[in-house]
């Protein structure tokens, strides 16, 4: 990877972490969900206007838009709400490895390598430290909504898998067209009309200043880089520095709500983070290894 996409990489890694941070804020006297939905509104008004329509069916449009905001941004936008602090919100959103390696162990009969084993063992371990070790920044509620918000991770992988599409920026802008309205519907079956009214009277400018950072910086800038960079580097050398979400993620919670963490949460944090490289890094090309077995001989002799 060059200096540069490394740079740019890092740069959208840091707004993803602080993305987080920006979640709180926004949340604060408005309903997570209706955050959420004005998040996703602005990030496809006027954008869906210049990037046409991916080549897929209808449906998988629709149901990304569902899982991909009310699914996972929305839970996740609860989940702190709910009792997670911005930071643990971030880590533990990242298990979805752990329960992508399930399901791809115990639905789909895929192998496991001994190294996604022992990650998977080190993130599980991590995590209990992690619940047992909290110092009020995990609630059960909270941790019951991230946990889904990680769920429906992997679902919406098996939907863009699924769909077979080529091109992720414009599925992901096109997807996101079905993501408002379900979070809306949701909110006012739960709290009734009056949650909406509510919304718009208490909405200020810190929900503003949020909800326009989520959109833009967070997710019309971020996931266009980040396809950009998938499209001109292999998984194993992209994957790993997602891992670098949850560190801004701690770091901008520390600095901009206070949010501390235990001194075993942040051996438990390391640790797990440690897990879930070890599971998300893709397993080398065995051709590649084979060339280089060979190199290697050669030069001996």
């Amino acid at each position: 990877m060059t200096r540069n996409d490394l740079l740019l990489a890092i740069l959208v890694m840091a707004i993803w972490g602080f993305n987080f941070s920006m979640i709180k804020m926004g949340i604060t006297e408005v309903h997570p969900l209706l955050a959420t939905a004005a998040r996703f509104s602005l990030a496809v008004i006027p954008a869906i206007f210049f990037i046409r329509r991916p080549t897929v069916a209808w449906r998988y449009l629709f149901s990304y838009g569902v899982v991909f905001g009310l699914g996972i941004w929305g839970m996740a936008s609860w989940s702190i709400t709910a009792g997670l602090s911005s930071g643990m919100s971030s880590v533990l959103l990242s298990s979805n490895a752990l329960i992508s390696m399930a399901v791809g162990v115990f639905i789909h009969k895929e192998a496991a390598s001994k190294r996604k084993v022992m990650g998977a063992i080190t993130a599980l371990v991590a995590l209990l430290v992690l619940l047992s070790a909290t110092n009020g920044n995990i609630t059960a509620q909270g941790l019951m909504f991230i946990m889904i918000a990680a769920s429906c991770w992997t679902i919406m992988g098996m939907i863009v898998k699924a769909s077979k599409t080529t091109q992720a920026f414009a599925f992901n802008v096109w997807g996101m067209l079905f993501a408002p309205i379900p979070l809306v519907l949701f909110a006012v079956s739960l709290h009734g009309p009056s949650i909406v009214s509510h919304a718009i009277t208490a909405w200020d400018t810190s929900t503003t200043i949020a909800v326009v950072f989520q959109a833009y910086p967070t997710t019309l800038f971020g996931y266009w880089v980040w396809n950009r960079l998938l499209i001109r580097y292999p998984l194993s050398t992209t994957a790993p520095l997602t891992l670098l979400v949850p560190v801004f993620a701690l770091i901008s919670g520390y600095f901009m709500y206070d949010e501390l963490l235990s001194h075993a949460q942040v051996i438990a944090c390391a640790l797990f983070l440690v897990g879930i490289g070890l599971i998300v890094k893709p397993a080398a090309n065995p051709s590649k290894l084979a060339a280089k077995a060979m190199t290697s001989s050669t030069s001996r002799a």
